[in-house]
């Protein structure tokens, strides 16, 4: 039991140490666990023979975030890429596997191992790629979505792989390790039985999986929930996940398959939220361990010994999969800097590859001696994947940016209005609406194309240009206009925007986003008429219902929300002295604590007030109305 716990500790204490250091230096916390496991194996030697055994437990968080995946598609957005998920996802997987036979054939290998192993380097990493994506906030991109279609089709494709490799056995290899071994091998509900009866076994789990989870998981979980206790939620919620990847394995299919075929079917249940937060800890940890063990399993003898040989093989796959991944981007129209997001981010090898690896020496198909340099290789490209990510974030991102934003060309202005918007993102676009549902002429000018795109489709005129470049607000008139507004997303553009218009232009009106108090105030020293701070009246709105939901009326809600601005706009210049100490270094300025206690004890004697007989005339009327 001791040595347990002391193998823990150091799986633990690597982790602890090696992923904040990554993240803190941008390296992401999946290169950060790779090394800590490199750090714990092969360099310390202070991990050793449990590592596989604990990687075959760990790919356990492999199905929990396909579950978890799941549940965030509707099964019509599931129908919907289904072009992407056989066309893109079947063309990967089958361009690779023929490029990956090739080279392995031309190496010398028969062609009924040169097959197997264009299968194995066909397939990427389905844990390091999501958890990278969902890291950087790149899973919904063009590029992230296609990325997970052609995930998803590899990990349909694993189940045919293993059916078709015992079929490709070699008469004179005789393994070491041979499927007698197998601890599960005599675990299976298929195993002898006919094709057709074989088939009716597997649609039938698919069948309970679908039925089951739409009609019996609600009903088991209200019963649960009764109980009050949180902890039996969390053991249903393993349980379910748990018993779906057991009935998979048993009927010889993939257990993460049959986890996101779960996932999809409770996405509309009342219980998703409880379950995703349920089974987050237990993934994140599950997968962390797992690419820990990846590092740690690395032979550091046969990587000594044919170190040229690994790494040739290892950059060869990643250089061959990026090229067929690139020209299948082209073909399916992925573009820009996305195409460069499904190149990058499938070029590697995945963790399915050891599986099928080992499933291989079992069934007599690759010999003992090229498996362990194969898995080598497998590793390797996984271990550069996070570098991958790092490239597209540093090189291709920001090349993209530019060409597409600072090299092109501003569209030719042949249309001026009394109102210019400078920035049409989530804010600019919420005041355009309401200017045109007005009958307003406006101009409007974004550096960002997409946006410039989204407001053409509603038959707003807009532009490509940097606003805050004088010579184009001037072509959008700007000395004709009555108003600007500044909406841009760039806190020193927008200040220095808005000190050229008035310096130059003192008559036009300016209306300026800020960001928060200091930015609102840097804007007011520009010479701004009008500053709003895109989240004060939002965060005052929230407040308000916070109050009303713990019972306050609506109408002491509001009157509350007006007291709170009231005192602020009382205490205006303190409030400004306050910020200039911060922006000159003294962060920790006495009076800027106690001019916030001051504050809060006005806040609080307007609270004490008797507000039983509140009067509708007494609410400001900028207070937006009530949405339920």
């Amino acid at each position: 039991m001791t040595t347990y716990f002391v193998q823990a500790f150091i799986y633990l204490l690597a982790a602890v140490i090696a992923v904040p250091l990554a993240k803190r230096f941008g390296l992401g916390s999946v290169l950060g666990y790779l090394v800590a496991g490199v750090a714990i194996g092969p360099v310390m030697g202070l991990v050793g023979q449990e590592t596989s055994t604990i990687q075959h437990f760990a790919e356990f968080g492999v199905v929990m975030m396909l579950f978890l995946i799941g549940m965030e598609i509707d099964p019509k957005a599931l129908w919907a890429m289904r072009v992407r998920l056989l066309g893109l996802g079947g063309l990967q997987v089958t361009m690779t596997a023929l490029a990956g036979m090739g080279v392995a054939w031309w190496l010398g290998l028969q062609w009924q191992t040169a097959l197997t192993v264009g299968l194995i380097f066909a397939l990427s990493s389905t844990a390091i790629v999501l958890q990278t994506l969902d890291e950087k906030g790149l899973s919904k991109t063009e590029g992230g979505r296609n990325t997970f279609s052609v995930l998803l089709f590899q990990d349909i494709a694993v189940i045919p792989m293993l059916a078709l490799i015992p079929l490709l056995a070699l008469p004179g290899l005789k393994s070491d390790s041979g499927s007698s071994s197998d601890p599960d091998a005599g675990l299976s509900l298929v195993a002898g039985l006919p094709g057709w009866a074989h088939a009716l076994v597997v649609v039938g789990a698919v069948a309970a999986v679908i039925v089951g989870g739409y009609y019996l998981s609600r009903p088991l979980f209200r019963y649960v929930v009764k109980s009050g206790l949180r902890e039996v939620f969390t053991a249903t919620a393993l349980m379910l996940v748990i018993g779906i990847a057991a009935l998979m394995s048993l009927v010889n299919l993939s257990p993460a398959l049959g986890a996101f075929l779960a996932g999809v079917v409770l996405a509309n249940s009342e219980f998703r939220h409880e379950l995703e937060a349920n089974i987050e800890p237990f993934k994140g940890l599950l997968l962390g361990l797992f690419f820990i063990t990846v590092g740690a399993g690395i032979n550091f003898e046969v990587l000594i010994a044919e170190w040229g040989i690994v790494v040739s093989l290892g950059v060869a796959v990643i250089a061959i999969k990026a090229l067929i991944l690139l020209v299948l981007a082209q073909i399916f129209g992925i573009r820009s800097s996305n195409g460069w997001l499904f190149t990058l981010g499938l070029a590697q090898a995945g963790e399915f590859g050891f599986v099928l690896l080992t499933y291989s020496v079992q069934n007599n198909v690759i010999p003992p001696e090229i498996s362990q340099v194969l898995s080598l290789v497998v590793a390797l490209s996984m271990f550069l994947t996070p570098l991958l990510f790092i490239a597209y974030d540093r090189i291709v991102l920001p090349r993209y940016r530019r060409s597409s934003n600072d090299e092109r060309e501003a569209d030719t202005i042949d249309e001026q209005a009394p109102v210019i918007v400078a920035g049409v993102g989530r804010f600019g676009q919420i005041v355009c609406r309401l200017l045109r549902a007005n009958n307003v002429p406006i101009v409007v000018l974004d550096h960002e194309l997409e946006q410039i795109e989204n407001v053409r489709q509603i038959n707003i005129k807009s532009f490509f240009g940097d606003a805050s470049r004088p010579d184009l607000l001037e072509k959008a008139g700007i000395e004709q206009a009555r108003m600007l507004v500044v909406a841009i997303d760039d806190r020193d553009r927008t200040v220095k925007m808005v000190k050229h218009v008035k310096e130059f232009f003192p008559g036009v009106w300016v209306l300026a986003r800020a960001f928060d108090r200091g930015h609102s105030y840097r804007l007011r020293e520009a010479g701004a008429d009008d500053v709003v701070s895109e989240t004060y009246y939002s965060a005052l709105e929230l407040g308000g219902h916070a109050l009303t939901a713990m019972g306050v009326h609506p109408m002491r809600a509001k009157q509350m929300t007006w007291a709170f601005v009231e005192n602020e706009k009382a205490h205006e210049a303190e409030l400004f002295e306050a910020w200039k100490d911060i922006e000159e270094g003294i962060n920790f300025s006495p009076r800027y604590g106690e001019l916030f206690m001051k504050l809060e004890e006005a806040l609080s004697n307007t609270m004490d007030r008797n507000w039983d007989a509140p009067r509708p005339e007494d609410v400001p009327v900028w207070v937006p109305p009530e949405h339920h």
